[in-house]
């Protein structure tokens, strides 16, 4: 059974990376493709993305129709509005597609996008975010790092890094290349394109966070083989569910950090607990991290064993906004290994890593005075 089929809404794929990456190049091919099926492209204005008009069929103000059957309309007034209206016009038989992908413009900042399909917003019900595909220069993307920090933060937040150019630059510098996103980003998964073109199969699928999901899922996922609430009220909403326990000291690190150059600026943790996590623990963890460092956490993901619970729930956030978890209600087997991952910018892996282990504290213990 296909995964994806056990979540009706429509997967989202946002598609970003800097100035001349090749977005447009992967776009024509991709809308070319007759195994992307029915795609949906949101864009800024069409006279940004250059794409190919021998596949345009027609075009309308807003909608630009493929021979392939795919369509492109542009972001008119804002995202939530431009999505809304395209869910009302496929319900009424006005415009057949299977996805929706989101090519942003190079220098966007992709949390602003990602917020606008978390839990409690008007779209959330139609759309799911299906994951963050970012491209990347082989040729120029080293120089960019160094002086655009904006592609450093595209790269952190990525689900799949498309390496484009490839053929363009020599192996040891593609090598010393792929080494630095490697640094920036050590989940996601990359792909080489050749000539601007990749295997359909792999730009989607991406995140763990959808009905049906299984455990491979997660684990590729996680690189490993509600509307916007309170940051002090419960963030998770486990805490709900069990109650009681004493609260972890707080957090080990200070409400500022020092600023680093550029891609050094990121940092990310991760961190594997073997036993079913307290909930009031990991609600802890969570609301103080964001509270100190919310605008600062550029994406959280992870799956949660939690004490009192048969089955463990997925979860993702991006700074201060997270989506609802997901039950993983077929989960089977003994494994109650929890895995969280927090990418971030000015803060050090050392903090990352010390709050995070807080989520190995038990509620027996008693937090420090």
């Amino acid at each position: 059974m296909n995964n994806e089929s056990m979540d009706n809404r429509i997967p989202v794929t946002l598609l970003t990376g800097f100035l001349g990456a090749g977005k447009t190049t992967l776009l024509n091919h991709l809308i070319r493709d007759p195994e992307a099926g029915r795609v949906a492209v949101i864009m800024n204005e069409f006279g940004d993305v250059g794409l190919d008009h021998d596949l345009i069929e027609a075009a309308t103000e807003e909608t630009i129709l493929m021979e392939s059957g795919c369509l492109c309309c542009t972001i008119r007034r804002d995202l939530i509005k431009t999505l809304s209206k395209l869910s009302a016009r496929r319900r009424r038989g006005e415009l057949g597609f299977d996805r929706v992908i989101i090519e942003t413009t190079g220098i966007a900042d992709p949390g602003p996008i990602l917020h606008c399909l978390a839990a409690g917003n008007s779209v959330a019900a139609s759309f799911r975010m299906d994951g963050v595909v970012t491209v990347a220069d082989a040729a120029t993307g080293a120089e960019t790092l160094d002086r655009q920090f904006e592609s450093v933060q595209q790269l952190a937040m990525a689900d799949l890094i498309v390496l484009s150019k490839t053929d363009l630059v020599d192996p040891s510098a593609l090598a010393r290349f792929e080494a630095r996103l490697e640094q920036i980003n050590s989940t996601a998964k990359r792909v080489r394109a050749e000539r601007g073109r990749v295997p359909v199969g792999v730009l989607f699928g991406l995140s763990a966070m959808r009905g049906g999901v299984q455990e491979d899922d997660v684990a590729a996922w996680l690189g490993a083989e509600a509307a916007k609430p309170d940051p002090l009220a419960g963030l998770s909403g486990f805490s709900q569910v069990l109650q009681g326990g004493a609260q972890p000291a707080a957090l080990p690190f200070a409400a500022t950090a020092q600023p680093a150059p550029l891609d050094h600026r990121i940092a990310s943790a991760s961190i594997s607990v073997e036993t079913p996590i307290p909930a009031e623990v990991f609600d802890f963890w969570l609301d103080t991290l964001i509270a100190l460092k919310g605008p600062n956490v550029l994406r959280m993901k992870g799956i949660l064993h939690v004490e009192g619970l048969a089955y463990p729930f997925v979860f993702h956030g991006v700074q201060h906004v997270f989506d609802a978890p997901v039950p993983m209600k077929s989960w089977s087997g003994d494994d109650t290994t929890s895995r969280v991952v927090v990418i971030a910018r000015d803060m050090t892996e050392e903090e990352l890593q010390a709050s995070l282990s807080l989520l190995l504290r038990r509620k027996t213990e008693k937090p420090a005075m």
